[in-house]
């Protein structure tokens, strides 16, 4: 299974030592959320400081858009190096549009679900999708546990991907631990997103190699 390490939980005053960390670590991803303090209640980056990461490493980035207006974000997120983007269904009245945008640009397309949005809600968006992120506890708020209802609907989507032989990977970010990764993989997760469990790790790397772990005993 891949990870995202969350940036939102590194501490942002040692930017090079947290990347040199996420890249020893051997993580697949940089996951950033963007909160605009009206889709959310909560503010924090937008383009700019995904910019200044950017300068730091190659690593691949996944930007998670928790905003009003995901559209008016896409072309700059582009021009950053941004490989995965997702958005929310609720904030974007023309999702099939959004998505080629995004796709015509070069990233992945990815739509993002709040733990109360059914999975009917992006039936149709299925087919034509790179990713599906699969919010375990609600968006805007940092440090949540995992709702354990969301195991069921990670289910669901993965038997939904098998039935009809799709190709989306599915992401599930929001209360990530050790004690529920194998789970998760064992569940048809792809990567999962960790913020206070790897970066408040007593060993993030050796979090990062449980997590790429479980691939390994699943896949055997």
């Amino acid at each position: 299974m891949k990870l995202a390490p969350s940036i939102l939980a590194a501490d942002f005053t040692q930017m090079p030592l947290v990347i040199k960390l996420v890249e020893t670590a051997k993580c697949e991803y940089l996951h950033f959320d963007v909160m605009d303090g009206n889709f959310v209640p909560n503010l924090t980056f937008g383009p700019p400081f995904i910019a200044l990461v950017r300068r730091l490493t190659a690593i691949p980035f996944d930007v998670h858009l928790m905003v009003q207006h995901p559209g008016q974000y896409v072309e700059e997120l582009a021009q950053v190096g941004v490989q995965i983007l997702s958005f929310h269904v609720e904030a974007e009245a023309y999702s099939p549009r959004l998505f080629r945008h995004i796709q015509d640009l070069g990233m992945q397309a990815s739509v993002a679900l709040n733990p109360q949005t059914s999975l009917t809600a992006i039936e149709e968006l299925l087919p034509h999708l790179d990713n599906v992120l699969v919010m375990t506890v609600d968006p805007g708020f940092y440090g949540q546990d995992f709702i354990s209802t969301m195991f069921r609907k990670v289910e669901k989507l993965h038997a939904y991907r098998e039935d009809h032989e799709l190709m989306f990977t599915i992401e599930v970010d929001g209360g990530v631990t050790e004690e529920n990764v194998t789970t998760l993989q064992s569940l048809g997760v792809d990567t999962v997103v960790a913020g206070k469990s790897f970066f408040g790790a007593p060993d993030p790397v050796k979090f990062a190699a449980r997590v790429h772990g479980s691939r390994r005993r699943f896949h055997a």
